[in-house]
């Protein structure tokens, strides 16, 4: 940056800086908050984008939370609007508290969450924590256009006295922040009170005006057994009969699909997506599912020929070994390199290589996730040695012993043998 007399200063003089990460824990930009009053610029500032640097795909402590909302009985995630909140949340005890990075949360974050949670978590929680202005609510707003896309149930928590996270930390301390989820609403009942704010419920139009408002908000709700409950929640809000609601719903959703009948593209015949799943439960799936993940998750922690045999082994299950495929092939020395491999991805298998990323790794800490990251790739290895040396028996008793060709089959058994005591340790 410069300023007006032409100097060069450093874009956060003055600021808080910390590093914003990847899923699997590499920098892949800083943000910082300011410090002064005489600071005019924004409150949070960010690295610009890059091409490993996308804030509409990044999740501020996703790298943290990742393992416990995995595990977590139900599977929650809590969504905060800063950075100093998700610091808040997990200082207080609310480990799976994750920020945007300067931008409205949206499908490609959507995307991201689902792949730590599981498509199949219908049980998990989603908590947008946003403040209670305006501005926070317009937010809530926006998430709420993407809400269905989640398998979870969707939330809002707003602080009774409008406080984030990081500030009521500090005013009341860590069993007030965790309180914070006792005040969370259904996403659905969050935004249809906000509509009805607007509207002069005492008078006849002002109700009329606010069900035509609402209306289209249950209308959206996809689930048959939900949707009559908010029709009576929206009845009992304006003290209206119950059937004029669920007529005025009816109409809201027959609109909706006559317009999506009229803007839907052409139907295509892509491939259905593949997931983790789908897979055949087989031992070389666990292995080779493992192996990918510890080498996204930990590639900087295991030894780098060890890494690059692994992915150069051809994988027996298909997609997973073109998940191996895609990340052999793009730069790892360069921050941000898994992502990038899941992008280089077929869109059939976007879904597959975003889980392999995003899943949690068999491992209670760094230190063993990066011995197990290690010896999955020795066992990948040592498998297509295996492989290669049943390959050449079959070869060897075809040949005439004392031939050339079994002489020389001989010695490349030798050699395979030399070379898997060496992998393996042995």
């Amino acid at each position: 940056s410069t300023n007006q007399r032409g100097g060069v200063y450093d874009r956060f003089r003055g600021r808080l800086v910390w590093p914003i990460r990847d899923v699997t824990g590499q920098t892949i930009g800083f943000g910082a908050r300011k410090l002064y009053d005489e600071d005019q610029g924004p409150k949070y500032l960010n690295t610009p984008e890059t091409p490993i640097y996308k804030k509409n795909q990044v999740l501020y402590g996703l790298d943290l939370a990742k393992r416990d909302i995995s595990r977590g009985e139900p599977k929650r995630v809590i969504v905060v609007e800063g950075y100093t909140d998700v610091m808040a949340c997990h200082l207080a005890g609310l480990t799976t508290a994750v920020a945007t990075c300067g931008t409205a949360f949206g499908s490609e974050h959507i995307r991201t969450l689902r792949r730590v949670m599981g498509d199949d978590s219908a049980t998990g929680e989603v908590v947008f924590t946003f403040d209670g202005d305006e501005a926070g609510q317009k937010a809530a707003l926006r998430a709420f256009a993407d809400a269905d896309r989640f398998s979870a149930q969707t939330f809002v928590a707003v602080a009774p006295d409008g406080l984030d996270p990081c500030d009521m930390r500090l005013q009341r301390g860590d069993a007030a922040v965790r309180a914070l989820l006792d005040h969370r609403v259904p996403m659905f009942e969050f935004v249809i009170d906000r509509k009805l704010a607007g509207f002069p419920l005492t008078s006849v139009e002002g109700r009329v005006g606010a069900l035509r408002a609402a209306a289209p908000i249950v209308a959206e709700i996809k689930d048959r057994l939900i949707r009559p409950g908010y029709e009576r929640v929206l009845a009992q809000r304006l003290g209206m009969d119950p059937t004029d609601v669920h007529r005025e719903v009816e109409n809201a959703a027959r609109g909706a699909r006559q317009e999506e009948r009229s803007f839907a593209p052409a139907p295509t015949t892509a491939a259905p997506a593949t997931t983790l799943s789908s897979l055949p439960r087989t031992t070389d799936v666990a292995v080779e599912r493992d192996a990918l993940t510890g080498i996204l998750q930990y590639g900087h922690r295991i030894e780098p020929t060890l890494m690059h045999r692994a992915l150069e082994a051809k994988f027996r299950t298909p997609a997973l070994d073109v998940v191996r495929a895609a990340i052999s092939s793009v730069d790892r020395s360069r921050p941000g390199w898994g992502q990038a491999a899941i992008d280089a991805l077929p869109q059939a298998l976007r879904q597959l290589g975003g889980e392999v990323l995003m899943r949690d790794f068999p491992a209670r800490d760094e230190e063993h996730a990066a011995i197990s990251a290690n010896d999955l790739c020795r066992r990948i290895i040592v498998r297509g040695l295996d492989q290669r040396k049943r390959e050449l028996l079959g070869e060897v008793q075809r040949v005439a012993p004392e031939s050339e060709e079994g002489r020389a089959v001989r010695l490349r058994l030798r050699d395979i043998d030399q070379e898997r005591r060496l992998i393996a340790g042995e």
